[in-house]
């Protein structure tokens, strides 16, 4: 059984036979004719099934070259082909705008062998750009959640699963795998969506002050509480309260978050009436809490509290091909603010990206493509501009000094911490450096953490 034809839009007064140099249609296409830009556009938003695009050079030629990245922009999944005259690609701006913006050229007489196979190839990547923007199992900006890799798959599937339960989340996994997104769609798939989401970063907040940024405290209080506040905890009454980084909470505040998931009561500092709370917890951490548990820096007794439900996030290198999938997909995203043309990236960078080892997971992705958008000169995307050049030697990873300076730095910082229970004291005494230094230290990797989960 023959199937129904596929539709193209031709841009310019040429029809299909014309290019083909034949009197024959072409059974397995449709063409509609649009001799101007708006006329274009108007097919386009018509028929949103349209995919591909011929663009015959005619007159009007600057016209066409100064509105059609508007056209193609606006009409992102469009694949165009580009159908000129062999002396055509000897004007140098028909052939930068060929190479910025279409997939493919042909020079006519195409043949219509040579149209079908480009019209069936333009086809193809329309409807893979296609799917690939439709991977997304969590709306949350431009940071969503995309995979088609098995563990990508299980995690989506376990995701709805526990969204149908009220009983406390536990994630793990590496820093920059997605906590907080896994976290944020539990949320918006249970019952509680119509609650908040309060997100709290453990490891962003002073020490001294996390207890009343989570509990709240009254008026009078203490020095400086001159009026009441609320708590996380409170503001999230009927939704979602997502603690991350709870491995670095001291014993202390863990036992009175222990106290707040076994009653579902707080009390705000400075008060003695307990007050109700309807919150379902998500608790997250890079650390493992089961050999915190063995340290005694972490209780127990809360540990199972929140390990009701477990999910394990993979970390990037793990993901096989997804980390070609979203390097495609953030470009995607970050190029419809950029004024750049940018078509994609070269081979030698496709490359580069499958060999990096990922130590950042995919918030070290979503910087580097950034960047690369920023400091990218042409059309397609190179090592260079994504800052993973310098790192390949023979194909051996080799990480940069100041990041393997810092990685160090962050262990160091990270074991010291959990060995004196997080005493400053005995941290800086341990490490051989001073309490100055030793704040400095924290303060340098805590805006280096969080530059990250903003960028």
């Amino acid at each position: 059984m023959q199937s129904e034809p596929r539709t193209a839009v031709i841009l310019g007064t040429n029809t299909a036979t014309e290019l083909c140099g034949t009197s024959e249609e072409l059974p397995q296409w449709r063409f509609v004719q649009a001799p101007t830009i708006e006329a274009a556009e108007a097919v386009l938003n018509e028929d949103k099934s349209i995919r591909v695009g011929l663009w015959a050079h005619s007159a009007g030629l600057e016209e066409h070259l100064t509105r059609f990245p508007l056209l193609r922009a606006k009409h992102k999944l469009v694949q165009w082909l580009a159908v000129i005259g062999a002396t055509d690609l000897h004007d140098e701006r028909i052939a930068s705008h060929i190479a910025q913006h279409f997939l493919d050229f042909l020079t006519t007489p195409t043949g219509e062998n040579r149209l079908c196979a480009s019209l069936g190839h333009a086809h193809g990547m329309a409807c893979l750009l296609e799917r690939i923007d439709g991977q997304t199992d969590v709306t949350s900006d431009e940071e969503q959640m995309v995979g088609t890799s098995e563990s990508m798959r299980q995690l989506f599937r376990d995701i709805r699963k526990v969204a149908s339960s009220d009983a406390p989340v536990f994630i793990s996994g590496e820093s920059g795998t997605g906590k907080e997104l896994t976290a944020r769609a539990i949320h918006e798939r249970s019952t509680r969506a119509g609650g908040p989401f309060v997100a709290v970063d453990c490891a962003a907040i002073a020490p001294t002050l996390i207890h009343s940024e989570l509990f709240g405290y009254e008026k009078g209080a203490f020095t400086g509480a001159g009026q009441r506040k609320i708590g996380r905890i409170e503001v999230a009454q009927g939704g979602t309260l997502f603690l991350d980084e709870i491995g670095d909470l001291s014993l202390e505040l863990q036992g009175n978050l222990l106290r707040f998931i076994q009653d579902s009561t707080i009390q705000r500092v400075g008060s003695t009436r307990p007050i109700d709370v309807n919150v379902r917890v998500i608790a997250a951490t890079h650390i493992d809490l089961e050999r915190a548990v063995k340290q005694g820096t972490f209780r127990e007794d809360l540990y199972y509290r929140l390990n009701v439900l477990r999910l394990e996030l993979p970390p990037l290198r793990e993901r096989g091909s997804d980390v070609e999938v979203l390097a495609r997909y953030f470009l995607a995203q970050f190029a419809k603010d950029s004024s750049k043309s940018i078509r994609g990236y070269t081979k030698q960078a496709i490359d580069a990206i499958r060999r990096h080892t990922w130590p950042g997971n995919v918030r070290e992705l979503i910087n580097r493509v950034r960047r690369a958008v920023v400091m990218c000169d042409g059309a397609w995307i190179t090592p260079r501009d994504l800052d993973l050049e310098r790192g390949i030697i023979q194909g051996i990873q080799i990480m940069p000094l100041d990041a393997a300076r810092d990685s160090a730095e962050r262990k160091a910082l990270d074991q010291a911490m959990k060995l004196c229970n997080n005493n400053y004291s005995a941290v800086a005494r341990m490490l051989g450096v001073s309490r100055v230094t030793l704040y400095r230290l924290l303060e340098k990797h805590r805006a280096l953490e969080q530059g990250m989960r903003l960028s």
